[in-house]
């Protein structure tokens, strides 16, 4: 690893030593319905959901053959309901019947289901089957152009960009440290810069610097 990779590694690594993802499940099927409903929702909010939800319904049959409507009320708080709904169901269907009833352990299996993107599948290929893997979600993308470890608004250009950074073996712990850095450090907004290990690097710190300046010289 060159020296900023290794800085980065290290220095999330002290930040966040016991990284783990904030989603409370029990089974690969439980992360795949938690990923899915995590989409533009926060982890808390999904949680106060699947805390009740699971206790009764945690397997694919379960919403298979649940009514839409039924299974919508239920995940309503964690927005955009009808398509996670959908989703989840057809997923369900899906597995039941391709895949004996358990969540496939392929990546490209996991992307075949409905309603799975790359983020997801890989998320659940982390926490289910403790494989190698990077997700990208919103907190990941902002702390990579940040960083200048990505320059690009796609979520899968970044992905392949970490993976020729990062060692693979790096990978699912980044994810996870990146996370957590992202949702309460570097923050989209008011991002806390102070004493931040990253702070001579961070190119929107740059940006911003350098235009700082050219005002003051107008």
């Amino acid at each position: 690893m060159d020296k900023k990779v290794n800085l980065i590694v290290t220095e999330l690594e002290k930040m966040f030593p016991e990284a783990k993802s904030e989603l409370v499940f029990q089974t690969p099927f439980e992360v795949l319905v938690s990923v899915i409903l995590s989409a533009q929702c926060t982890d808390k909010r999904v949680n106060e959901v699947t805390n009740e939800m699971y206790k009764k319904y945690n397997k694919p049959e379960d919403f298979a053959n649940m009514p839409l409507e039924q299974l919508e009320n239920l995940i309503h708080s964690c927005g955009f309901y009808h398509n996670k709904a959908l989703s989840i169901k057809n997923a369900s269907r899906e597995i039941l019947e391709r895949f004996n009833g358990e969540v496939p352990s392929s990546f490209e299996d996991l992307c075949s289901l409905p309603g799975v993107g790359r983020k997801t599948a890989n998320v659940v290929m982390i926490e289910a089957f403790k494989g190698d893997a990077i997700p990208v979600d919103t907190h990941v993308l902002r702390v990579s152009n940040r960083l200048g470890l990505a320059k690009t608004k796609n979520p899968d250009v970044c992905e392949e960009n970490l993976k020729k950074t990062f060692p693979k073996d790096t990978w699912a712990s980044l994810h996870k440290r990146m996370v957590l850095f992202g949702r309460y450090k570097c923050k989209a907004i008011n991002p806390e810069c102070e004493g931040c290990p990253f702070y001579s690097f961070c190119l929107e710190k740059v940006e911003k610097y350098s235009k700082g300046k050219a005002k003051k010289k107008v």
